[in-house]
């Protein structure tokens, strides 16, 4: 194993257990040439500060600025098949003390479960597997083996074909990966599964993230309760996707369901939910427009909601798009305070890494006070459970949520 030694003080957040080591941190004196110039893509080496001292056991990555990502803390660990398998059965087994209502859930977070670029999506018998860095991509089959003999899934898709590739130098790349499809063998990438009691059907190939919001599980559940608290007859679901916060406002007890996406296809996944969970389809109307022109055409029409869900992309991946992200949230949240109706529920997010919980109320404050309204924090909510995030690395607490009432 190669070693690769840091800049003097360029241990301090490897001590505090962070997994990431950047190009910046790399003593390039200390640091044989030839020895950076031989690694490739996904070598496993060793870390050490510039006196020398073992620091962890981690992934190269010749391309990317995060130039190596932590697999142990362990110096000695050992980086092989079995390696993979304990990693995983680890995480499977932090899953099962989780109350978790669903066949559907995250079964691996990436860093925050020791396996920095991984994600595993489980819906049903089927996982959805997302390789993100050079170190994972190297060990893809020990992955792979590890999520068949472990999680005990009869298939696996993978859904790697995120941008953040690119800057680890790899291609994007989606299809079955277990079992390989013999030839001119087809399989449905069409998966069902069932969550609070809803029912859903999802496209592993071509959804957002590996098919499905997993992450908003129980923020669905909340909405659905608040509905039914608040006695909520006519709501707005905004970036609607395939209705999931649709569902929660329907079993709520909702007589009416406006859904709005840019996309028609996720509408009509939207509608497929509500018909196949059986209720009457003449309470969820969809409408594929951009939501910013939708709440100000409300907002000049005078059409007012009982409840709003705002649940938008990412508007700042890091924190260099904070100032303009922070526009964008504002805009969209003030419109709704406009458009909401005394005493009405507002459910508003952000998913974006670079606005943390504290900047988002500040903004959100902003946009009610714009609005000329007040509004009660009912609940601050993030991801679900089994999307957990270590306390050495916050960068993996990304969702982040308001459940406000107007006042």
């Amino acid at each position: 194993m190669k070693t690769i030694k840091l800049k003097p003080g360029k241990e301090r957040s490897l001590l505090r257990r962070h997994p990431w080591i950047f190009e910046s941190a790399i003593h390039p004196l200390n640091n044989d040439v030839h020895t950076l110039h031989s690694l490739r893509s996904g070598d496993t080496i060793r870390i050490e500060s510039d006196e020398g001292r073992p620091l962890a056991v981690a992934s190269f990555s010749p391309t990317s600025q995060i130039r190596a990502r932590v697999w142990s803390f362990d110096t000695e660990a050992i980086i092989d098949h079995r390696f993979f398998k304990n990693a995983i059965r680890a995480a499977l087994a932090c899953r099962k003390a989780l109350p978790i209502a669903s066949n559907a859930f995250r079964a691996v977070h990436g860093e925050s479960d020791g396996l920095p670029g991984v994600i595993v999506d489980v819906y049903g018998d089927t996982a959805v597997v997302q390789i993100t860095s050079a170190g994972a991509e190297r060990w893809k089959d020990a992955i792979a083996q590890a999520i068949v003999s472990e999680l005990g899934v009869a298939r696996i898709y993978e859904r790697s074909d995120s941008s953040v590739r690119k800057l680890e130098g790899l291609e994007p790349h989606q299809g079955w990966l277990y079992p390989a499809l013999k030839d001119a063998e087809t399989r449905s990438t069409i998966v069902s599964f069932e969550e609070h009691g809803l029912k859903y059907e999802v496209d592993v190939a071509s959804g957002q993230k590996t098919g499905f919001y997993l992450d908003q599980r129980e923020n669905r559940a909340l909405f659905a309760t608040a509905i039914k608290q608040s006695g909520a007859e006519r709501v707005l679901n905004c970036y609607s996707y395939t209705g999931g916060f649709t569902l929660s406002a329907l079993s709520g007890g909702a007589k009416h369901v406006t859904s709005v996406d840019s996309s028609a296809l996720a509408l009509q996944h939207a509608a497929r939910h509500v018909e196949i969970n059986g209720f009457d389809t003449s309470r969820a109307e969809f409408i594929d427009a951009d939501v910013p022109a939708i709440l100000r055409k409300y907002r000049t029409e005078g059409v007012m909601f009982d409840a709003i869900v705002l649940d938008p992309p990412k508007f700042a991946p890091s924190a260099a798009h904070a100032e303009r992200a922070a526009r964008a949230y504002k805009d969209i949240n003030r419109v709704a305070f406009h458009i909401l109706k005394p005493g009405g529920l507002l459910f508003t997010f952000s998913c974006s890494g670079g606005i943390d919980q504290a900047l988002f109320q500040k903004i959100i404050a902003s946009a009610s006070s714009e609005a000329n309204s007040d509004a009660t924090i009912l609940a601050h909510v993030g991801a679900t459970h089994d999307h957990p995030h270590s306390l050495a690395f916050p960068e993996g607490e990304y969702l982040k949520g308001l459940l406000l009432r107007k006042m």
